[in-house]
C-alpha cells in the first residue's frame, strides 16, 4: 500500500508501506526444511550409520553435501531463527571437517628410501595398454597393481613394453572383472594366506628391495556395494589385513569401491594405515567414473600404507578405455624396515 503526505513546500511525498524483499525474512519452516536433510547427513556420516546398498552408494557424495550445506546455512542465517541457525552451523561444520582435511594433507616426508606405487583398474582389460606403459616409463613405479586384468590385457601390456620394464609379476588374470595382477621392477614372490579374499582376485606379493626393507603388496579389488553384494563388500573390506607395526612394511593399493566417507573404509584405515591421497592433500581428487560425459565424481581408488611409511606426492591420470583413473603415490620407506 502506498501513502501520500502533503508538505508545506509544494509537492507530494509518496512513501510505501511494503517491506523491501531484501529485508524480508525467509519463513522459519522453510529454513528447517532446507537444513534438516543436511543435518541428518552429518549425523549419518559422523556416526557411520550407512546400512544397505543405496546408503553406501550415496555416502560417496559427502563432499558435495558439505559444499551444498552452505546454501541452507545462508537461508537459516537470513531467517534469524536461532535454533535452525545453530543446527545449520553444526551440520556445515561437521560435514566440512569430515572432508576438508583431505584437501590439505600433511608435511611431505623427504627422508627415507623412495618407493613409487601405481594402480590402475583396466575395465575388463579395455584400459589402453600404451598409456599404462607410458606412465610406467615416465614415472618409473616400483610396483604396478592392476584390477580387471584379462589375459589379453597382459599380452597387450607386454607388447607395449611392460615385459622389459616390469618383468616380475604375480598374476591372477581372468576373462572377467575378477582378474588382477601385480607387476614389479624388482623380484617378487607370491604371498599366500595373508588374508581371506572376499570379492575379486586380490593377489599379494612380497618384495625384498636390494639393500632395503621388505614390503608386502596387496592388489585390492573389493566387490562394489550394489544390491546383495553390499554384504560381501563389507566383509571384503573387513577381511583385508591390518597394518603391521613390525616386520615387512605393507601397502594396499587398488580399487576399494569405497571412499573415506564410508565407515568401513575408515575402520580399515584406522587398523594401521594412512591413505596417500589424504596424507598429501589429494584426497578429494575423484577417480571414478572416468572417460564419461561427466567428469569423475568420487574417489574409490586408493593407496594405503602402514604408519612406518611416509608420503611425498600423489597424482591421478586418465587412461583411455577404462572408467577409472590411475593413481600414482610416491612413498618413502624407512631404511631399517
Amino acid at each position: 500500500m502506498d501513502t501520500t503526505t502533503d508538505t508545506s513546500v509544494g509537492g507530494v511525498i509518496v512513501t510505501s508501506s511494503r517491506t523491501p524483499w531484501l529485508r524480508r525474512r525467509p519463513p522459519g519452516a522453510l529454513a528447517w526444511v532446507a537444513v534438516t536433510p543436511f543435518a541428518a547427513w552429518a549425523v549419518w556420516r559422523l556416526a557411520g550409520l550407512e546400512r544397505g546398498s543405496f546408503p553406501a552408494q550415496i555416502m560417496t557424495a559427502t563432499p558435495y553435501a558439505a559444499a551444498g550445506s552452505l546454501l541452507p546455512l545462508l537461508l537459516a542465517l537470513l531467517s534469524r531463527r536461532r535454533a535452525v541457525t545453530a543446527v545449520a552451523v553444526a551440520a556445515s561444520a561437521a560435514l566440512g571437517l569430515s572432508v576438508l582435511p583431505r584437501a590439505f594433507g600433511e608435511t611431505a616426508t623427504s627422508s627415507g628410501r623412495p618407493f613409487t606405487m601405481l594402480t590402475a583398474n583396466l575395465f575388463f582389460g579395455h584400459g589402453d595398454a600404451a598409456t599404462v606403459v607410458d606412465l610406467v616409463r615416465r614415472h618409473r613405479p616400483d610396483v604396478l597393481n592392476t584390477q580387471e586384468l584379462t589375459p589379453a590385457a597382459v599380452a597387450d601390456l607386454d607388447a607395449a613394453g611392460l615385459k622389459e620394464l616390469m618383468p616380475y609379476r604375480v598374476l591372477e588374470d581372468e576373462w572377467s572383472a575378477a582378474g588382477s595382477g601385480i607387476f614389479s621392477s624388482h623380484p617378487i614372490s607370491r604371498l599366500d594366506g595373508l588374508f581371506q579374499v572376499i570379492g575379486h582376485n586380490m593377489p599379494a606379493a612380497r618384495l625384498d628391495l636390494p639393500g632395503g626393507p621388505s614390503l608386502e603388496i596387496v592388489d585390492v579389488h573389493t566387490l562394489p556395494p550394489l544390491g546383495r553384494q553390499v554384504s560381501q563388500w563389507t566383509e571384503g573390506l573387513r577381511a583385508l589385513p591390518s597394518g603391521p607395526t613390525s616386520g615387512p612394511l605393507r601397502v594396499l593399493a587398488g580399487d576399494f569401491n569405497a571412499s573415506l566417507d564410508h565407515a568401513e573404509m575408515r575402520k580399515l584405515v584406522a587398523r594401521g594405515y594412512r591413505d596417500a591421497g589424504d596424507a598429501t592433500g589429494g584426497g578429494l581428487t575423484p577417480t571414478w567414473p572416468a572417460n564419461k560425459r561427466l567428469p569423475p565424481l568420487i574417489t574409490i581408488d586408493h593407496v594405503l600404507a602402514d604408519h612406518r611409511v611416509g608420503f611425498r606426492a600423489y597424482r591421478v591420470f586418465d587412461v583411455p578405455g577404462t572408467d577409472h583413473r590411475a593413481v600414482l603415490a610416491e612413498l618413502t620407506l624407512p631404511v631399517s624396515g
